[in-house]
């Protein structure tokens, strides 16, 4: 287990996050909380409304392997452990010294590296993101929904549903942040940086719009640090 408190704080490099909600929010809770909706959303011990660290970590690392692939890194799929420990023959032969990490069997790719495997830990911690408005500060929003049959394509007969979702067009502000470890990869803050850039959605139903949010204030790397080289792979020899 990581305990950022027993870690040197000048070596942990803190990546602070501010989403601001642009429609309503629709991150679904597994019980009830007294809500009369169907599918409340999910709140944390206080009450206030969060969007969960797992949900944003595997938005973060679906977009952060789509721009490694990009650039040219050979990127093993997940979630199957099969597919994250390749054999020596699937490696390319410029990433076989890279991808080893020592202490770790097999090869680990650069997403791996970053956001972990079934072998190897994460370096990056993410935090919920948390809106600091207290639970009797915002009302309860009920918003309905029916079952569609995907056969006949019309809804089912009382099938009628409600989800709980964050009040409209409030512009909410959830914060939190991203810790990069001391051990993780160079590569890691640039495309981190990246790949939140490209998340322009969380939670349910985004498809109907809900969930859409743009980033306050985050971090910019100028154009000519170092840091961007890094993203590219070295070329075959």
């Amino acid at each position: 287990m990581i305990t950022l408190n027993k870690l040197s704080q000048n070596s942990i490099k803190t990546i602070n996050l501010t989403a601001v909600i642009d429609t309503a929010l629709c991150v679904g809770a597994g019980g009830s909380d007294g809500s009369l909706a169907d599918k409340p959303i999910v709140r944390n011990a206080k009450g206030q409304l969060i969007i969960p660290a797992s949900q944003l970590k595997g938005r973060l690392r679906h977009e952060c392997e789509k721009i490694a692939r990009g650039l040219g890194w050979q990127i093993f799929d997940s979630p199957k452990a099969e597919t994250l420990r390749p054999k020596d023959e699937e490696v390319d032969s410029r990433f076989l010294e890279e991808y080893q990490v020592e202490g770790y069997k097999g090869y680990h790719c650069l997403i791996s590296q970053i956001f972990g495997n079934p072998v190897l830990p994460s370096r990056i911690v993410v935090d919920d993101l948390i809106c600091p408005i207290e639970k009797d500060d915002l009302p309860e929003v009920l918003r309905p929904g029916v079952t569609i049959n995907r056969r006949r394509h019309t809804a089912e007969d009382n099938k009628l549903y409600f989800l709980e979702t964050s009040p409209v067009n409030n512009k909410l502000e959830f914060i939190g942040h991203i810790h990069l470890l001391p051990d993780c990869p160079i590569q890691t803050k640039p495309l981190v940086l990246a790949g939140l850039r490209h998340i322009h959605a969380l939670g349910g139903s985004k498809s109907a719009g809900l969930g859409w949010l743009s980033w306050k204030e985050l971090e910019t790397l100028p154009l000519d640090n170092q840091a961007w080289e890094t993203l590219l792979p070295k070329t075959q020899s």
